[in-house]
């Protein structure tokens, strides 16, 4: 079906905070060791040169133009400039989101893994239909990092510092903590 979400395929990704949490997007240099760009999220689906722009890779050899199904290890690109680098997970989240249940930082990596499999993400479909375990565009999806075996649920948390951002990523234990849809995010082709 025209609809099913591709290994290749280029889309923007809505967080569903308050029914709006922004766009993913990476959003200035990030200091870690091995760390590409910092990632926030903001109010518009492409702020600067495709830095709200990612590519669905397989963590598992599927081959370019497979259907993604929900459940699968992905890799996601970012596009910024043409190449922002991989969505990543490590060090430490600020105070504030370890109190609401934070356990790691989010940056974009210049390759794969930059720290075992810091960049590989287990993607659940929330609203697949029909039920064939395909990943759509428009559906909604919780990212789960499998960093350290734990990494946790991709999530928006406080308000961003960062010029052009709107909230702050890191990833959560919880899979809706404060149910506030924090974690889920809503697939969109991009523009």
């Amino acid at each position: 079906m025209a609809n099913e979400l591709h290994y290749g395929d280029r889309f923007h990704l809505l967080n569903l905070y308050n029914g709006d949490g922004g766009y993913l997007d990476v959003n200035g240099g990030a200091s870690a060791g091995g760390a590409k760009y910092q990632v926030a999220t903001a109010t518009v689906a492409n702020r600067q040169s495709d830095s709200g722009t990612w590519e669905i890779v397989s963590g598992s050899c599927a081959a370019t133009g497979a259907s993604v199904k929900s459940g699968d290890i992905v890799y996601l690109r970012n596009l910024y400039q043409g190449n922002g680098g991989f969505l990543d997970a490590g060090g430490s989240p600020t105070a504030v989101q370890q109190q609401k249940g934070g356990l790691y930082d989010v940056t974009t990596a210049w390759g794969k893994d930059r720290d075992g499999n810091s960049s590989r993400w287990q993607i659940f479909d929330q609203t697949g239909s029909p039920f064939d375990g395909l990943v759509r565009f428009n559906d909604t999806v919780q990212l789960w990092s499998t960093y350290a075996n734990r990494g946790g649920f991709l999530e928006v948390s406080e308000a961003s510092t960062l010029t052009g951002a709107r909230n702050d990523v890191d990833t959560n234990a919880y899979a809706n903590p404060g149910n506030a849809n924090v974690t889920f995010w809503k697939i969109l082709p991009a523009t």
